[in-house]
């Protein structure tokens, strides 16, 4: 397996090193997938807008987790699994809805467990999902917005799921309690 660098402000590719200052604006710190992604500047930009634009869709906190962690979980995350474990306790997400993400059991909600449900099915049907998936989708009570929507979600966890399968990123301290 390759190993990557884990670049830093000091050592990283010129055009990286103001986007790893806003990761470190934006976390407190610089998260090791970014450090990663500095390798390829326009990843990192990239990664950076999409998750921007994710958490400014009409998703609120427990919807935009149910989305990143139906994905993280899918794609068998070693890094985004705990990650977005340690956001959705920072966005004050129910850790019941947090657990059964990570533990992939059925939502107590019946809302949130179709937004599962539709995520999971855009991901492993590479957005080719069903009518019968999608009119449960907008009976539920979601539209037409909320659909494309998880494609923007879908998009940054494809980003970072498969450059943590890449790397082997290193898991973050601050990460590492809620790793399983």
């Amino acid at each position: 397996m390759a190993e990557f660098t884990l670049y830093t402000a000091e050592n990283a590719p010129e055009e990286s090193k103001p986007l790893l200052a806003d990761s470190v604006a934006a976390f407190g710190m610089l998260p090791n997938l970014h450090a990663v992604m500095a390798e390829a500047p326009t990843l990192l930009k990239g990664y950076q807008v999409l998750h921007e634009l994710f958490q400014n869709t009409s998703f609120n906190a427990e919807e935009l987790t149910v989305v990143w962690q139906s994905i993280n979980v899918e794609h068998d995350c070693h890094y985004c699994v705990p990650a977005h474990s340690a956001i959705a306790a920072s966005m004050k997400v129910d850790q019941g809805i947090v657990d059964a993400l990570v533990n992939k059991t059925p939502l107590a909600d019946a809302k949130l467990e179709t937004l599962r449900e539709t995520t999971l099915a855009m991901t492993r049907e590479r957005g080719v999902i069903s009518d019968e998936q999608i009119e449960k989708f907008f009976a539920a009570g979601y539209g037409q917005q909320q659909l494309l929507e998880i494609i923007v979600g879908l998009s940054q966890k494809v980003m970072s799921n498969y450059t943590n399968h890449l790397a082997n990123t290193p898991v973050d301290e601050p990460f590492k309690k809620f790793a399983k």
